[in-house]
C-alpha cells in the first residue's frame, strides 16, 4: 500500500509562510481526489471538497476548512514541476509491476487550451513515458513546442529507469543521440519511427523494402507476421516485416545498436472505405514478435491521450497560467493511472471494464468507492 504523504510531503512550498493557511498536502490531496471524481478546473474542486469536507475531514486536519480557488491557483501556480514530476516517477514506480522487456512507448501530446506562460500563441506541448506492461504513464517533461522533442526526451529518460526495456520513439525522436542514449547510457532497447525528418536513412530503407515487396522477399533474409483485428464495425490487417540484413545501409553506423530495419502494412476497412498505410522502423531488436508487439503496444499511449482529451477534457482545460497547465496535467495522469489499476467495477453489469467516465462518475457520488480507490493506491496505514 502506497503513502500519498510519504512521496509528495517533501515537494517545497513556496508560499510566504506567515500568510499559509493550508497544508500544502492537504491541497495536493484534495485535487487529486477531485480528479478522480470528475474534477477538470479549481472550482469544480472546490465543489467537490465543501461536498465531502466530511469525508476529507478523516484523513485530513483542515483547521481553515476548505482551501479557496484562489488558493488552488496559487499553489499549482507555484509548484516547481519537475519536483512535482519526480515524486511523480517515484510513486509509480511503487504502484507499478516492473521487469524486463515491458515495451515502454514515448509520445508527445499539445494541451491546446493551455498556453505557455500566459503566452497566446505558444502553446504547452508535454512528452510523456508509459508503461504496456501496466498501461500506466510513468512521467512527463514540458517543452515548449512540438519540435523540441528532441530535448525532451533525454531529459524524460534521465528520469526513468529503463535497463532491459524495449523505448518505442515516434519519428521525432529518432535521433543518433536519443538512440544512443536508450542502448549505451540507459541499457534498454530501442524501436525508432521513420519518417521524412530523417530523409536520407528513410528513402534507404523505403526502397529495400519496396524492392522485396516487389520481389515477393525471394532469398532476401526477413521474417514476417500478420495479425487481424476487428471490432467496432472495423477491420484492421496488420503485416510486419524485419530484417537484420542491413550490411547495405550506409548510415549503419552511425546508430549505435542498430540490428534490424522494419516496414509494418496496415490495412484498414470500415464499411466501404479502405485505406493503406506502410510505416518504416529502425531497431536495436532482432525478433519479429518483439517487433510486432511493440509497433502494436505504441497505440497504447496514443489511446491514453485520447482519454485525457474525451474524459479528462485535457484539451479544453482553461488551467493556462505559469506552472498550472504542467501541474495539472500530472494530476490527470495521477487519476487516469489510479483508476486504471482499480478494479471494483471491471465485473459491474453493464458497465464497460475501462469505462473511465463510470468511474470517474461513481467516485463523485458514492464516498465508499472513493475511498476504496484512495485507500488501495494513495493512502498507508503505516
Amino acid at each position: 500500500m502506497t503513502s500519498f504523504h510519504s512521496y509528495f510531503s517533501v515537494i517545497h512550498d513556496l508560499r510566504q509562510q506567515g500568510k499559509v493557511l493550508h497544508k500544502l498536502i492537504d491541497v495536493l490531496f484534495i485535487a487529486v481526489a477531485a480528479f478522480i471524481a470528475g474534477a477538470d478546473d479549481w472550482e469544480i474542486v472546490i465543489l467537490f471538497a465543501e461536498e465531502r469536507k466530511q469525508w476529507l475531514k478523516k484523513y485530513l486536519e483542515l483547521p481553515n476548512g476548505i482551501p479557496s480557488v484562489h488558493t488552488f491557483r496559487r499553489v499549482f501556480r507555484l509548484i516547481d514541476p519537475k519536483q512535482f514530476e519526480k515524486c511523480f516517477i517515484l510513486w509509480t514506480k511503487e504502484i507499478a509491476r516492473r521487469s524486463r522487456g515491458d515495451i515502454i512507448a514515448i509520445d508527445g501530446k499539445t494541451i491546446r487550451g493551455a498556453k505557455d506562460n500566459g503566452n497566446d500563441t505558444s502553446k504547452i506541448h508535454i512528452v510523456s513515458a508509459w508503461s504496456s506492461q501496466n498501461n500506466l504513464f510513468l512521467g512527463q517533461v514540458k517543452t515548449d513546442e512540438k519540435s523540441n522533442e528532441i530535448t525532451a526526451i533525454p531529459e524524460l529518460l534521465d528520469l526513468l529507469y529503463i535497463k532491459g526495456n524495449i523505448i518505442s520513439v515516434d519519428a521525432m525522436g529518432t535521433q543518433k543521440k536519443i538512440a544512443e542514449k536508450i542502448y549505451k547510457e540507459k541499457e534498454a532497447n530501442y524501436v525508432l519511427a521513420l519518417k521524412k525528418n530523417q530523409e536520407t536513412l528513410y528513402d534507404e530503407v523505403e526502397r529495400y523494402f519496396q524492392y522485396a515487396l516487389k520481389i515477393q522477399f525471394k532469398d532476401m533474409e526477413y521474417q514476417s507476421v500478420r495479425t487481424v483485428e476487428k471490432g467496432h464495425g472495423r477491420m484492421e490487417v496488420r503485416e510486419y516485416y524485419l530484417t537484420s540484413d542491413i550490411s547495405w545501409l550506409e548510415s549503419r553506423k552511425d546508430w549505435l545498436g542498430l540490428k534490424s530495419i522494419g516496414m509494418v502494412i496496415s490495412h484498414c476497412t470500415r464499411g466501404d472505405v479502405k485505406t493503406t498505410d506502410t510505416r518504416y522502423f529502425i531497431a536495436s531488436i532482432n525478433g519479429i514478435t518483439e517487433f510486432s508487439n511493440t509497433v502494436r503496444q505504441h497505440w497504447g499511449i496514443e489511446s491514453c491521450h485520447w482519454t485525457l482529451d474525451v474524459t479528462f477534457k485535457e484539451d479544453a482545460s482553461r488551467i493556462r497560467k505559469e506552472n498550472e497547465p504542467e501541474n495539472a496535467a500530472l494530476l490527470r495522469k495521477m487519476a487516469l493511472n489510479i483508476l486504471k489499476i482499480d478494479t471494483q467495477m471491471d465485473k459491474a453489469k453493464d458497465i464497460r471494464p475501462h469505462s473511465y467516465n463510470a468511474k470517474r462518475y461513481k467516485a463523485a457520488i458514492n464516498n465508499e468507492f472513493l475511498e476504496k480507490v484512495m485507500i488501495d493506491n494513495i493512502l498507508s496505514n503505516g
